[in-house]
């Protein structure tokens, strides 16, 4: 039963399923997600208190202020990787550690900076995004840590999703905390 209830709050959306296809229709519903993820955020965490912002979304996890910076953190990697797809053929990414980031001094700044980061970031990658091509969508990039090659298409899929993961920490922690 714990072990269940570990995994609600780890995952309270359930793990990223890949479609078996994509259509257009489908990549246009993730970068919709991906469009409007900055908006959604900061209408969750904003009116938020530091005592609010320094509670973790389950024990042991990350505080909503570090759940904010690592969007940040990850979203910017991600969009990195697009553009190193985009332009070279299947590199060969940079993994990060996330969880050493997490703990860093700028992790547990304000969460303003990230927000903003979030709002120009995502509206500078929708743009990308909507712009690729079919054949640009089936580009890739390999990840060293799996030795596997993610195609452009799936990793939008994954990343909208990571946009909803992470949302849920948050509103899911604010429904059981009761924080209107």
């Amino acid at each position: 039963m714990e072990n269940l209830q570990l995994e609600k709050l780890r995952f309270p959306i359930g793990h990223f399923e890949k479609p078996k296809i994509y259509t257009k229709e489908i990549v246009s519903d993730f970068i919709a997600t991906l469009a409007f993820f900055p908006e959604r955020l900061k209408a969750e965490v904003s009116h938020l208190n530091e005592e609010q912002l320094n509670t973790p979304y389950r024990d042991g996890g990350w505080t909503i202020r570090q759940v904010v910076h690592h969007c940040a953190d990850s979203h910017m990697n991600s969009l990195i990787r697009f553009k190193l797809a985009l332009t070279e053929k299947a590199p060969i990414i940079k993994p990060y550690f996330e969880n050493l980031w997490a703990t860093l001094a700028d992790s547990q700044m304000v969460i303003e900076p990230s927000l903003l980061i979030l709002e120009g970031l995502h509206q500078r990658w929708s743009v990308l995004l909507k712009s690729l091509s079919e054949q640009e969508l089936e580009k890739s990039f390999i990840h060293p840590e799996h030795n596997t090659a993610f195609q452009l298409k799936e990793t939008i899929g994954l990343y909208a999703w990571h946009c909803n993961h992470h949302l849920a920490h948050i509103t899911e922690l604010k429904k059981r905390m009761d924080w209107r």
